[in-house]
C-alpha cells in the first residue's frame, strides 16, 4: 500500500498535457521530518517538466516540514500557505519556487464539486 505523499511524487513526476508550472525552470528540495529521520525528495523542473528524486542536495529553494502534514498537503487536506503562516512550514532560497509548487496539491476533496455545483446554478435554465 502507498502512502499519500509517494502517491503525489509519482503523480507529479508523470507528463502531463498541461503542466502546472508552465515554463518554470529550477530544483526544489523537500525535507520532511520523520521522526529521528529526514527523507529528502528533490524535484528538478525543467519548463514544467518535473522529475523526482531522493537526492540530499543543495536546492534553488527548500521546503521543511513533517511527514504528517505532508500527506495531507498531497491529500489536499492541508493549505500549503496556510501551513507556512502557521509556521508548519519552513522555506529557504527561491520565494517564487515555494510559491509555485503549491499549485502541485491538490485542492480541497469537496472543492471540485462544490465549484461544479456552482456553475451548475449560475447558468440559466
Amino acid at each position: 500500500m502507498t502512502d499519500a505523499t509517494s502517491e503525489f511524487f509519482e503523480r507529479i513526476s508523470k507528463p502531463s498535457a498541461r503542466p502546472p508550472l508552465g515554463t518554470v525552470t529550477g530544483t526544489v528540495r523537500i525535507d520532511l521530518d520523520r521522526g529521528k529521520a529526514t527523507e529528502h525528495y528533490l524535484l528538478t523542473i525543467d519548463k514544467g517538466n518535473i522529475s523526482v528524486s531522493s537526492e540530499n542536495v543543495k536546492a534553488d529553494a527548500t521546503m521543511h516540514t513533517d511527514k504528517a502534514l505532508f500527506d495531507k498537503l498531497a491529500r489536499g487536506e492541508a493549505n500549503a500557505m496556510a501551513s507556512v503562516l502557521r509556521g508548519l512550514i519552513a522555506g529557504e532560497g527561491d520565494p517564487k519556487l515555494l510559491v509555485l509548487i503549491q499549485r502541485l496539491f491538490p485542492g480541497p476533496p469537496n472543492a471540485r464539486t462544490a465549484r461544479t455545483t456552482a456553475t451548475q446554478e449560475a447558468r440559466p435554465a
